[in-house]
């Protein structure tokens, strides 16, 4: 059995003023996971994005999706979009129906249902990302959180196996970041593969089981959410600070509370554990 779903092979991507998104990256993204991708603004995360959905082709190499080389016809596109959704960080860039049941529902729609399979999909998508309230309402009528709970109700309806999500969180206050955070372990727990890009290395080390950390369109990190805290040349380059679990498990690791780094706490409860 595969326990593959992306084999990515020297990917560069090159805009047509020339300037180079992605530079020979290769990756691998295994079945199941929860990964966090992160870098600073022009590191190449919505670019990568943008092929892993098959919107981009790559200017040279190649990526493989459970094996088999991506290919950019009509049929095969509309296949791999039906396992893989993305979620895009401005969400008034992919709602466009005129309410929200209508929006949700143009992707199974496209997949040829019936109207039955349909509506159960889309009523199952509104109950599990709490819009059903919302389902008459026209879109340019809802908040920010509200368009982007709408708009992974949409790529939840057809029930895809991968989740993208770019920046999910971006421009949200405490409360709506806290429900689209809820919202990915839901969707996590019906054995989907969720990648989101984020700014926020206090979330990715509390959510993520791994890191992929990008600087000037090349992968310089992808493992687990702790060792890479331990490398203050690669926080450098990508332009990221600890998050402040971490450094309070470093003190902890200090004073010998703590010998094993695969023992840092990831969250909270953890820490004030040890604490106790």
């Amino acid at each position: 059995m595969n326990d593959l779903y992306f084999e990515i092979q020297h990917l560069t991507h090159r805009y047509a003023d020339g300037t180079v998104a992605l530079n020979d990256l290769s990756l691998t993204i295994s079945k199941g996971k929860k990964i966090a991708l992160l870098g600073n603004n022009g590191a190449g995360k919505s670019t990568l994005f943008q092929h892993l959905n098959g919107i981009l082709q790559p200017s040279s190499g190649s990526i493989l999706f459970e094996n088999r080389p991506m290919k950019y016809d009509r049929k095969s596109l509309l296949g791999l979009r039906s396992r893989v959704g993305i979620v895009f960080q401005d969400p008034d860039s992919q709602l466009f129906a005129g309410n929200v049941r209508q929006d949700i529902s143009f992707g199974p729609l496209n997949l040829g249902w019936s109207e039955d399979k349909v509506n159960e999909m889309v009523e199952w998508a509104m109950t599990e990302t709490e819009v059903t309230p919302l389902q008459d309402k026209p879109i340019h009528f809802l908040s920010l959180g509200q368009k982007k709970r709408v708009a992974i109700a949409g790529v939840l309806a057809m029930n895809t196996d991968v989740f993208i999500l770019d920046e999910p969180s971006a421009g949200l206050d405490g409360y709506y970041s806290k429900q689209i955070l809820q919202l990915l372990n839901q969707i996590h727990q019906l054995d989907k593969t969720i990648i989101l890009s984020t700014h926020d290395v206090h979330f990715a080390y509390e959510w993520a089981d791994e890191m992929i950390v990008m600087s000037d369109g090349e992968v310089i990190y992808h493992g687990d959410p702790i060792h890479i805290f331990k490398q203050e040349d690669l926080l450098l380059k990508a332009h990221l600070e600890k998050p402040w679990i971490f450094e309070m498990a470093e003190v902890l690791e200090a004073k010998n509370i703590i010998s094993n780094i695969n023992d840092f706490p990831r969250n909270k409860e953890q820490l004030i554990t040890y604490l106790k």
